[in-house]
This record gives structure tokens, sequence and C-alpha cells, in this order.
């Protein structure tokens, strides 16, 4: 297969994926469709490394995580990352409701190192399938390590229609409120990245504009991304901090210091391919699911992925209505923790655009939602579920 041929399959899938939920608005999340005809590919024609044939190999992929990353921490304040603890311990207690539910139920189905191989992959990403999976395999546990990555890979089944359906409850009803007057579009919006809000590039105030050209703002993006990956090596012997958490928080930093602007990416005209390209590259992932492997892990994978869910739904349901947040929105966040970053954002974005048009109605449900989903995707995915993994692989 030449890679223009490729090139055009798997960018056509996302082109397919994105009329489903248009056609469906939003009901049917692009990221869902796109991840069965990825899977059917794979099972027919596709070659495996299709991905890497159209010109998105992993050095690619994780050179934009880091420039995406820290794009997403442009859209947030310091100040809406300490108004954030709510969601916080929201999705926090939604780890706990999985951890809870799968040792209290599905040690008992599944057995105990089933379970303990399921857990850091179902509220984790990559790095945490990753570990669990090398452990598996160390241990001699063949199947296991195998299972480790296909609960990572196809978890977000699960969690992309749900989130889409939550997400589409809560903005429903926060439109109707504005709609009715109940509340105002200032008071909605207030401190939201997506507000309004003068932009002033403080340390280059003194730079005529005609300078902040696209590659000026992808070396102030690359330079941050760069700072995180150093602080994040330089912290190695003391503590283990991924460098796309840093990336989050230093392009939270570097927007309130001036150093870049908000969306920082989409000003550059960079934004949609990197986000094509980081999708592209976790669809990759499926090649690795097999008919025949998902037939033999079909049982513990689908009971882990739903016991999983409740025990996730139970606990922030409780948690949120401790802390006054509605049971949709405190569902949607927990349910962050099965896909993370950028299925959070892609999500978010599409429920909004489904439900409405108007700048001003898009920014009072984006002010309310989006700030929880990315802030939610870093806690579970990229922070607690490594720590998890590097807890639960000496259990096996």
């Amino acid at each position: 297969m030449s890679q223009m041929l490729a090139l055009v399959i798997i960018i056509f899938i996302l082109f397919v994926g994105e009329i489903v939920a248009i056609r469906t608005k939003a009901w049917v999340p692009s990221i869902f469709i796109s991840a069965v005809l990825f899977l059917l590919g794979y099972w027919t024609f596709f070659p495996p490394d299709i991905v890497e044939l159209a010109g998105i190999p992993s050095t690619v992929a994780v050179m934009l995580i880091y420039l995406l990353i820290t794009n997403m921490g442009t859209l947030l304040s310091v100040q809406e990352l300490v108004d954030q603890w709510k969601t916080i311990l929201i999705a926090l207690s939604g780890i706990l409701g999985i951890i809870a539910v799968l040792f209290g139920i599905g040690t008992f189905i599944f057995g105990f190192k089933t379970v303990v191989v399921a857990i850091p992959p179902l509220v984790g990403g990559l790095v945490s399938a990753l570990i669990m999976s090398e452990g598996a395999s160390a241990a001699g546990l063949t199947s296991l390590a195998v299972f480790a990555i296909v609960i990572y890979v196809l978890q977000g089944f699960a969690g992309y229609p749900l989130t889409s359906i939550m997400l589409k409850k809560e903005g429903s009803k926060l439109l109707k409120k504005y709609r009715s007057g109940e509340i105002k579009a200032q008071n909605a919006v207030k401190e939201n990245s997506t507000a309004s809000e003068p932009e002033e590039l403080k340390l280059f105030s003194k730079l005529p504009e005609k300078y902040n050209t696209d590659y000026f703002k992808f070396f102030r993006l690359a330079f941050v991304g760069f700072l995180a990956y150093l602080v994040s090596t330089l912290l190695g012997p003391i503590v283990e901090i991924s460098p796309f958490v840093l990336c989050l928080l230093f392009g939270v930093i570097a927007r309130s210091v001036g150093f870049l602007e908000r969306h920082a990416l989409l000003k550059a005209n960079g934004f949609g391919f990197a986000i094509m390209a980081l999708m592209l590259y976790i669809f990759d992932g499926l090649k690795n699911a097999t008919p025949s492997m998902m037939v033999d892990l079909l049982f513990p994978l689908i009971g882990c992925i739903v016991l999983g869910v409740i025990g996730m739904y139970l606990f922030s349901f409780f948690v949120g209505k401790l802390l006054k947040v509605s049971k949709e929105m405190a569902f949607a966040v927990s349910l962050t923790a099965l896909y993370g970053f950028p299925a959070d954002y892609i999500i978010t974005n599409e429920v909004v655009n489904s439900l409405t048009q108007d700048k001003t109605e898009r920014d009072v449900l984006l002010s309310h939602m989006l700030a929880p989903m990315l802030v939610a995707g870093f806690i579970t995915v990229t922070i607690v579920s490594v720590v998890l993994a590097g807890i639960f692989v000496g259990f096996l």
C-alpha cells in the first residue's frame, strides 16, 4: 500500500466518524465510530503499520503530544486550576470506585491477578498499560500481558458514548437556564479561558505583530514543552513526574506570564493537523487486538469495564452530591479515566457544537464543561494511573 493511499483511507475514516457525530448530534461520538472502523480495517485489509506508513510514526506523535498538551495548558488559567478542586476530588472518587468494585466483586469472578492487571490501564493511558503488560510478561502471564493492552485500547468504547450522553444532558440543562434568564452569560463565562478576554503577550509587548509569525508561535510552544521535559528529567532521581503533566502546568504558567497566547497552536495554524495525527496514533493501538484475542478475552474484558464503570458512577455520584455537582457532570468527569486527552477535548467540543452554534451560548457551555473535563483527564490518565501501575505491578 502506498503512503498516499494509506493517508487517504485513514483520514476518510476520521471524516466518516465526524459525519456520524454531526448527523446524530454527538449522541454517537466520532471517536467511537472511527475506532470501530479502524478495528474492522485491521481485521480485514489494513497493513499493521498503516498509520506509520501514512507518515505518522510514534516519534511524530510524541512530538505533537508535547505541543498539544502545552497548548491545552493555555486554555486554562491558574485560578481555574485552583477552582477545579471539586473536579479533582470527583475524578479521584471515580478511580476509587473502580478499585473498590473490581477488588470487591471482580476478584471473585476473574481472579486477583486479572483484576490487578486490569485496573491501571482501565483508569489510565498507554504508559500504565505498557507497565502492566511488561510486568505480566515478566511474571510469565502471557495472556494477561495482552489483556493489559486490549483493555486500554477498548475501554473507550464504553467511555465515549457515555460521556457524550452525560455532557449533552448537562449542556441541555445549562442552556435551558441561560435561555430562560436564570443565569447570565457574564457570570457563566467568568474566568473561563474561552471567554473573550484581552490577549497580551506581556513578555513580547514591544514586539511588532508582524514578527509574531507561525514559526515563532511553534518555537515558543516547543520551548515550553522542552522545559517540561527537562524539569521532569531533573526530578527523575527524586520523584517520577510525567513530562506531559508538566507540559499542562507549564502551559498554564506560560500563558499567565505572557510568554504564550491562549490557544497558541490554533493561532499557528497547526491545531487541526496535530489533533488528526494524535488520534491516528491512538487508533494505531487497535492493530494488536486480533479477532481470536478478542474472543478469548471478551468475558473478562467486558466484565472489568462494566464493573469499573458501575463503581465509577456510584462513587462519583455520592461525592458529586456532597460537593453539589450534578450527577451528569460528576459522571462525565470521572469517565475521563477511560480515555483522557485528546478525547475529552474532542467530545466536549462535539457536544457543544451539537447543542448550539451561537457564540455566546458556546462560551457558556465551554466555560462550564471544558476545564473540568481537561483537568480530570490529566489527573486520572496522566498522573494517578501511572502511580497505580507502579504499585500494582509489584503484586504480579
